[in-house]
């Protein structure tokens, strides 16, 4: 395990030691991309490839072939900063506002499975825009207990 806690992964995305092991996503740690040895970073986009990467290494597998290593294909990143503005770096263009929040929407919906959640996540969104509400917010590590009051005591002179 590196420092953060993530496993360190051979080319494949299998163990040391253990190739029929794999490990992808933010529990990865994969070095191998480029020469500085920084691992990938912990976001979706490069937890699908490696999964896609696997199932198709094992596929490869059972047929008794094998694939080369995996390498990540970056395709940029978009971020979301307030309601219709967002930023968008996609390699060959950045923009940011309103055009940046309507492509992450609909990337985001794009890549959801089957076309009920598709069209469900799509309604539900669009009810929260039109009714201007914030939908799904998680606090973690709030304190849950109450504060503890101090006894007020009464200090006087005799």
């Amino acid at each position: 395990l590196d420092r953060a806690g993530r496993v360190m992964v051979q080319p494949d995305l299998s163990v040391a030691g253990h190739p029929n092991i794999f490990v992808i996503g933010d529990l990865a740690n994969f070095p191998h991309q480029n020469d500085n040895g920084k691992p990938l970073p912990g976001v979706a986009p490069v937890a699908m490839q490696q999964g896609n990467y696997v199932a198709r290494l094992l596929k490869k597998q059972l047929q008794e072939k094998t694939l080369p290593p995996f390498h990540y294909k970056d395709y940029g990143s978009l971020a979301v900063i307030g309601r219709n503005t967002a930023v968008a770096d996609l390699g060959f263009v950045k923009f940011a506002g309103f055009p940046a929040w309507l492509a992450w929407v609909f990337i985001h919906i794009l890549f959801l499975i089957e076309f009920d959640n598709k069209l469900l996540v799509m309604i539900q969104w669009g009810w929260d825009y039109l009714t201007c509400q914030g939908g799904a917010r998680l606090i973690t590590n709030q304190n849950t207990k109450p504060p503890q009051t101090v006894a007020k005591e009464v200090v006087g002179v005799r």
